[in-house]
C-alpha cells in the first residue's frame, strides 16, 4: 500500500528532504518564510516570523502528523524581529523544544524588553503592535547559546551552525548536510520570487541597521561556498539555487552599494535611496527582468529605506 503524501496548508511548501517552508504573512505573500526541517520522530523550527504566524507553524506541524512534543530545537538565525519576533509565543506551545540562539542575540530572547524598545524607537508603538505583537520572553532554562561549528543532533540528522556576522553581529547560518543546503537568514541576501526570471533567480544584499559590515558580510557569502551547497534557504524568500552565480551577485551588489554609501554628501538619505533604487534597477535589467522602475521601487520600499539607513550607521561609525 502506498502511502499518501500529507495534504498541506496553503502556505507551506515541500522542498524534500523533510524541508518545508512556510509563508508567514508578514508584509506581504512570499515575503517572509520560516522553516520547519523534519527527521522522522523528530522536527526543528528555523526562523519563526512574528507572533501572527505562530498558528501557521503549528499548523504545518500538525498537517504533518506530528505532535507539538516532536519538536526538539527553535532556532532563529537572529533576533531581527521578522525571524525572531515569534519564538517566545512558539515556545510556550512546544513543550520539549530547546531554544538555540547566537550568544549576542540570545539575552533579547530570555528579556525582549530591549529588543521592544530599540525596535519601538524605529516603528513606533501603533506599528509595532500592528506587525510584531508583544514579545513573549523565553525561560532561561529552556534557552542554550550556540557555537561556531556547533553541531545538534536532530534524531540523528546533524545540524551545524557558523558564527556569519556582516548583516547582524547576533547572526549564525545552519547547515543541513541531508539536502546541502544552508539556511541562511539574511547573511545571502533577500531573493524575491517576483524578480525570478526564467527559474533565475536575483537577488539583493540586506544592509538594515545597525550592524551592516560589507566585508564581514562577504566574507561570511565567501564561507557559506566553501562547502558547495546545492542550495540556500533564504528567509526572504523561498529557496535558491545556482548558488555561485547569486553569490557573484551579491558581493557585487555589496561593493556596488558601498560606494553609493561613500559618495552620498548633501541630502545624504534621499540620495542614497535614489542610487540605490537606479543601482538595483540597473542589476535587475542584467538580470532579464521587465518590471518598470516604479514595479521595482514599490517591491524594494521598504528594503530601500532600510538599507539606506543601515549604510547611514556605517558611514558614521567610519
Amino acid at each position: 500500500m502506498v502511502e499518501q503524501a500529507p495534504i498541506l496548508p496553503e502556505h507551506t511548501e515541500a522542498l524534500g528532504d523533510g524541508v518545508y517552508a512556510i509563508d508567514t504573512g508578514f508584509q506581504r505573500p512570499r515575503f517572509d518564510a520560516a522553516y520547519l526541517v523534519v527527521e522522522g520522530a523528530h522536527a526543528a523550527f528555523i526562523d519563526t516570523g512574528t507572533n501572527f504566524a505562530v498558528p501557521r507553524l503549528l499548523e504545518a506541524l500538525s498537517a504533518l502528523g506530528l505532535p507539538r512534543e516532536a519538536v526538539d530545537y527553535v532556532i532563529p538565525t537572529h533576533v531581527h524581529l521578522d525571524h525572531a519576533g515569534g519564538v517566545g509565543l512558539l515556545m510556550r506551545e512546544l513543550p520539549r523544544a530547546t531554544l538555540v540562539c547566537h550568544p549576542r542575540g540570545l539575552r533579547h530572547l530570555i528579556d525582549p524588553t530591549q529588543l521592544w524598545a530599540s525596535a519601538t524607537a524605529v516603528y513606533g508603538e501603533t506599528e509595532m503592535q500592528r506587525s510584531y505583537g508583544q514579545l513573549v520572553n523565553v525561560p532561561t532554562e529552556r534557552a542554550m547559546a550556540s557555537a561556531d561549528d556547533m553541531v545538534l543532533d536532530l534524531g540523528g540528522r546533524p545540524l551545524r551552525l557558523i558564527d556569519t556576522p556582516g548583516h547582524a553581529k547576533h547572526h549564525h547560518c545552519i547547515w543541513d548536510g541531508r539536502s546541502r543546503g544552508w539556511f541562511t537568514g539574511d547573511t545571502f541576501g533577500l531573493s524575491y520570487r517576483e524578480f525570478d526570471v526564467e527559474g533565475r533567480a536575483w537577488a539583493l544584499p540586506t544592509s538594515t541597521p545597525v550592524q551592516f559590515e560589507p566585508e564581514a558580510m562577504k566574507a561570511s557569502i565567501q564561507r557559506l561556498l566553501a562547502t558547495s551547497p546545492n542550495c540556500m534557504y533564504v528567509t526572504h524568500y523561498g529557496r535558491v539555487r545556482d548558488v555561485p552565480r547569486v553569490a557573484a551577485l551579491l558581493i557585487d551588489l555589496i561593493d556596488r552599494m558601498v560606494a553609493v554609501a561613500r559618495d552620498a554628501q548633501a541630502e545624504r538619505h534621499a540620495r542614497l535611496k535614489r542610487e540605490l533604487l537606479a543601482v538595483y534597477a540597473d542589476s535587475l535589467r542584467l538580470h532579464g527582468c521587465t518590471l518598470s522602475d516604479a514595479d521595482v521601487a514599490q517591491l524594494l520600499a521598504t528594503d530601500l529605506e532600510l538599507n539606506a539607513q543601515g549604510l547611514e550607521v556605517w558611514l558614521d561609525k567610519r
